[in-house]
């Protein structure tokens, strides 16, 4: 592949590098009023607009540079990418194998054919996408986003280990590769129950996924999905100390003397203290410090976690003022407990769900 030549091209690619797309776009289009046919110039200009989100206009751009070069491999790969963002497959696939046709030994070649058979839903055909990410991983083993992709396409058909350590490959060669980070959190992720520390991994991967790439809403949607779970994973917690505190309360006989009340309350308060003390350590070695910020960030900007939080925190606080008015009459708080159970149940439902419409489409 060829990149611009002129003065102009060569500052107007310099811009798209350091990320500033209109401002290439602009130069490129200056220097096209000039040169129309000039395909470099064009491709350059459609991955400006791809960049830009402006997918019709980057595809016009591409056209015309194939027509004026039509063995353009640059221009071939630039529209198989475009198309494949206008979720345009067929068409995509057909120009990744003309790219291959073109330069079977270029990994790129390779890399574009394995990213839109990646995005099929049959398996044989993720099977195939896998072979063309390890055939670019063959051409170019220093290259980060060929290993990525076949740790993505590894990862697809439930090969978790070489997912991993072709994330891990990827990293090695780019450290800031978000889509890397976040991936290989997700295999973390996955093992949490399985790895110590597997979900600390996968919570260091997601802070670091966001950090890398502000744009990057799978990462943040992540974050928020974890967030999510602890708060909701305390809600058992909240169940105990409700438990605990209407057994109590049934035990205490409302003619009690406050010695007599002094055995269940001590019950009821160690039981209730117990879970939340333990659940609380349990985080503390969970969650080190270095996250708890960004995790205490994405939670109180997520209605769902904050809906959860609060339905489980209104549980948790009525146990503890139950058990504390034992030796009074604490039959009008007690009854508060069973609507605030069922304001945990429904809530965990109807949080989740939210969540789940939050997540990135694909």
């Amino acid at each position: 592949m060829t990149g611009p030549t002129s003065p102009a091209l060569a500052r107007a690619d310099a811009l798209f590098d350091t990320g500033r797309y209109e401002q290439a776009a602009a130069l490129a289009a200056r220097h096209l009023a000039d040169a129309p046919q000039d395909a470099a110039a064009l491709v350059l200009l459609a991955r400006c607009r791809h960049r830009l989100g402006r997918e019709e206009e980057a595809l016009d751009a591409v056209e015309q540079a194939l027509l004026a070069e039509p063995d353009s491999l640059g221009g071939w790969l630039m529209r198989t990418h475009v198309l494949l963002a206008m979720k345009q497959y067929e068409e995509a696939e057909r120009s990744a194998r003309y790219c291959v046709e073109l330069a079977p030994q270029y990994w790129g070649s390779h890399y574009a054919l394995g990213s839109v058979l990646d995005r099929s839903v049959r398996r044989e055909r993720k099977l195939e996408a896998y072979q063309a990410a390890r055939t670019a991983v063959s051409l170019a083993p220093e290259e980060s986003d060929a290993h990525f992709l076949v740790g993505l396409t590894a990862h697809r058909v439930g090969d978790h280990r070489l997912a991993q350590r072709a994330y891990e490959t990827a990293l090695r060669l780019d450290p800031e590769s978000s889509e890397a980070h976040n991936n290989l959190s997700l295999i973390h992720l996955r093992r949490r129950w399985l790895r110590p520390g597997a979900w600390t991994k996968a919570a260091e991967g997601f802070v670091e996924s966001a950090a890398l790439d502000l744009n990057d809403r799978q990462a943040r949607y992540n974050l928020e999905a974890m967030a999510w779970g602890t708060v909701a994973g305390a809600r058992w917690v909240a169940f105990l100390g409700f438990v605990a505190s209407a057994v109590g309360s049934a035990a205490v006989d409302p003619g009690a003397s406050a010695g007599e009340a002094l055995v269940p309350l001590l019950v009821g308060m160690a039981v209730i203290l117990g879970g939340w003390g333990g659940w609380a350590l349990w985080m503390a070695r969970r969650v080190p410090p270095r996250l708890r910020r960004p995790l205490r960030l994405v939670a109180r900007n997520c209605r769902p976690v904050v809906a959860m939080g609060v339905a489980v925190g209104l549980l948790g606080l009525h146990s503890v003022v139950t058990v504390a008015l034992w030796p009074t009459d604490a039959a009008a708080v007690g009854a508060l407990g069973f609507p605030l159970f069922w304001v945990v149940v429904i809530t965990y439902w109807v949080s989740r769900a939210a969540l789940q419409r939050r997540a990135p489409k694909s």
